[in-house]
């Protein structure tokens, strides 16, 4: 028995959530949000609050109906709230600037790496050694940032490179004379 899925979710005011078959839908101000239900869950509105259920009595419909939930909730979390990832840049010469639909990363390279922005993403560098992720799809907003990250990873010895926020980098010793 799930007890992530028996909690219902709660819907704030200003945000819309619609169940139309199998598609849940999630309207509020900072944009729209649409879920596909897989076929072992059901989804029903009670009460103001969407309540989620497995479809029979499987391991794989239990498995689903907490996942679904969530999903929902980050869903409706997203389009009231949003989602924000930081990230931080260690290094000699490291520096990040958003140009355009651009974001132009100095990373050691004998080359600037050039990202494009997606599309439902804002990105914006208060300081040239910080990276400010934001959007209203959870699942995009980690991909952005871990595609970001991926470029210049922290290395254990100096730290240098892209980290997360809160990110604790286990640093290692160097060689002994």
């Amino acid at each position: 028995m799930s007890r992530v899925g028996k909690n219902p979710v709660a819907v704030p005011s200003g945000v819309t959530l619609a169940v139309d078959g199998r598609v849940v839908t999630a309207k509020g101000k900072l944009g729209e949000l649409k879920l596909n239900l897989s076929d072992q869950v059901t989804a029903k509105m009670q009460d103001g609050k969407l309540v989620c259920a497995p479809a029979n009595d499987s391991k794989k419909a239990r498995m689903q109906w907490g996942t679904t939930r969530n999903l929902v909730r980050n869903m409706v979390q997203g389009v009231s709230q949003g989602f924000k990832k930081n990230l931080e840049i260690s290094g000699v010469g490291y520096r990040a600037a958003v140009q355009g639909k651009m974001l132009q990363l100095q990373l050691g390279y004998s080359h600037d790496v050039n990202y494009a922005i997606p599309e439902g993403i804002q990105i914006k560098c208060e300081k040239p050694t910080a990276i400010s992720i934001t959007g209203h799809d959870k699942q995009k907003v980690g991909q952005v940032a871990a595609e970001i990250r991926s470029y210049r990873g922290p290395e254990p010895y100096k730290g240098k490179g892209i980290k997360y926020e809160n990110e604790t980098i286990l640093r290692k010793e160097g060689k002994k004379k």
